[in-house]
């Protein structure tokens, strides 16, 4: 199976408008991509509820409606700024939407994760998704007015910038290469992670684990088997 990834595109951020990434997601099925899978933080921020919407989401969704339409197996990895997609009437555009993805590609078992929780030495934030992603807060922004729910989105992407920029500034490799081993003993090849926006590949006891670089870094569609090119 062709399986392309785009990680971390954080559209209407510093991924810009949605015009680019639209195109490319429409040539996927004329170059033989079978499965894409989306690394999370696609947008900026996304929340699961319509009236979060921002002109980038009115804007691409309709194109990964497309996708399915043509037959392109579509999964999608919860990010940081992605919240509750999930129980949201955007989960209905994806095969699956999950905080972890496993699939095949090029003969081997790969496991996709965002990375974002992996560092326990990063508290603050670590306790801060716990409460933002948290049954309460999703009930809470269900009820909010409109015009006081655009609001907390923006200061809530304001604190994401803020919560782990320390711990996020340098990718915590022990870190990294202690979560993959653990999980590539599940029966995993490869460990896909997102997040760090820096690419980066270990060989590990049992595979490897690779850093997709950022979409918004590379403006280019990775691919993991067919036509484009490896992850580095």
């Amino acid at each position: 199976m062709s399986v392309a990834v785009v990680a971390d595109a954080h559209l209407g951020g510093p991924g810009g408008d949605a015009a680019l990434l639209l195109e490319q997601l429409r040539d996927l099925p004329g170059q033989g991509c079978e499965h894409l899978v989306l690394l999370g933080d696609l947008f900026h921020v996304w929340v699961g509820d319509p009236r979060y919407e921002t002109p980038e989401i009115r804007e691409l969704l309709p194109g990964l409606q497309e996708l399915r339409d043509r037959g392109v197996r579509l999964s999608y990895v919860e990010g940081n700024r992605d919240f509750f997609l999930e129980h949201g009437p955007y989960a209905e555009l994806f095969d699956e939407l999950a905080t972890e993805v496993a699939f095949e590609a090029a003969g081997l078992r790969h496991l996709a994760v965002h990375g974002d929780g992996l560092n326990e030495r990063d508290w603050w934030y670590r306790s801060w998704r716990a409460i933002s992603k948290s049954l309460p807060s999703r009930l809470l922004f269900r009820r909010l007015p409109g015009k006081l729910a655009r609001r907390i989105v923006h200061s809530t992407e304001a604190g994401l910038a803020r919560t782990n920029f320390k711990h996020k500034s340098e990718i915590p490799e022990s870190v990294i290469l202690r979560y993959a081993r653990e999980r590539l003993a599940e029966g995993y090849d490869v460990m896909l992670l997102g997040h760090f926006h820096e690419p980066r590949a270990w060989r590990v006891a049992g595979g490897e684990v690779r850093i997709v670089d950022a979409w918004f870094h590379t403006r280019e569609i990775e691919w993991l088997s067919g036509p484009g090119r490896e992850v580095a």
